[in-house]
């Protein structure tokens, strides 16, 4: 492996920018791109070389909270002579080139829309991969934001109609219309959609707000929650249980979900004593002036099939949520 020697940033601009002022343009071409695709402008060279192996180092590492390795993003790459007309509209791009200063800026819709479009300049090659290095947790996050939005975007084409989650959660979601109710009762709602092999699931339910504290045995109490409450509203063949896998406990941090303070914890389920296992991801939002923890769950059950795009689309559902 070739040693990446990282030098001292003498200059770094950060900037994130809207829509070009440029009055001239009144329109701007629809960007295309499936969900979590990336495409990364730069000279073959460096794509072939340390500065293509860092790229793939942060930005296609495995995606947290799988099962599998799967990567962040499903990378390709292009030279920047071909960079123009149609290639111009990808929802995602990192454009990489050697320059004068050290800068990274990110702009919104620069050539399409919606897209994000991340700008990295530097003096040498050592000194992009440093910056590709340091920013990537800051790339990341803005890439990932941007899918949120995008499939956000395309269930408000086709929703299902929930009439009766407000009354009994005091709540909304956007949920895709591919998805129906597959349990709904005063206290806990399962909504599913059907895969060619598997399903993707939703659940919601609530309790007091003291079951969860705000210390380091959170992660402990919401295990101890998910079992209990999945364990006995989700029906299993055979009398086995729904249960957080024993083996790789899941990661927890904390977020915010409508403006409230939440837990977000990722990691697998499965079934006890039958080979069936999948990743979860789980919001625990704290809603004080119902003095409860509101938590809505999104699960895949699809063993032969990726599942990154499939619970980025849950994660987009949950995140859509409005308490009222």
């Amino acid at each position: 492996m070739k040693p990446i020697y990282i030098f001292f940033l003498s200059f770094i601009a950060l900037v994130a920018c809207g829509d070009t002022t440029n009055t001239t343009i009144k329109y701007k071409k629809p960007s295309v791109g499936t969900i979590n695709s990336l495409q990364v402008v730069t000279p073959n060279i460096f794509w072939n070389g340390p500065v293509g192996d860092q790229v793939l180092a942060s930005l296609a590492a495995p995606t947290p909270g799988l099962p599998q390795d799967e990567p962040l993003f499903s990378i390709r790459q292009i030279p920047l002579e071909v960079f123009s007309g149609f290639a111009k509209t990808s929802r995602l791009f990192l454009h990489l080139t050697i320059a004068e200063k050290d800068t990274l800026v990110i702009r919104k819709n620069p050539f399409a829309k919606p897209q994000t479009g991340v700008f990295i300049t530097a003096s040498s090659q050592e000194k992009l991969i440093a910056l590709i290095k340091k920013n990537a947790p800051k790339i990341i996050k803005e890439f990932k934001l941007s899918e949120i939005k995008e499939r956000q975007r395309r269930t408000k084409k086709s929703k299902l109609r929930l009439d009766s989650l407000p009354s009994a959660f005091g709540l909304t979601l956007e949920i895709p219309s591919a998805y129906h109710i597959a349990k709904s009762e005063p206290d806990f709602y399962w909504i599913r959609k059907e895969l060619k092999s598997g399903h993707t699931n939703i659940i919601i339910y609530q309790v007091p707000i003291n079951t969860i504290p705000q210390d380091s045995t959170a992660l402990q109490e919401i295990i101890k929650m998910r079992d209990d409450v999945a364990g006995k509203q989700l029906p299993v063949e055979d009398g086995d249980i729904f249960i957080t896998e024993e083996a790789y406990p899941p990661y927890i941090t904390s977020t915010t979900i409508d403006a409230k303070f939440a837990f977000e914890t990722k990691g697998t389920w499965e079934i006890k004593n039958q080979w069936m296992a999948g990743p979860f991801v789980n919001y625990a939002i704290k809603d004080t002036l119902n003095n409860r923890y509101l938590v809505l769950e999104g699960f895949t059950y699809a063993p032969s099939s990726s599942k990154r795009d499939l619970q980025l689309e849950l994660e987009s559902i949950l995140k859509s949520v409005k308490i009222k």
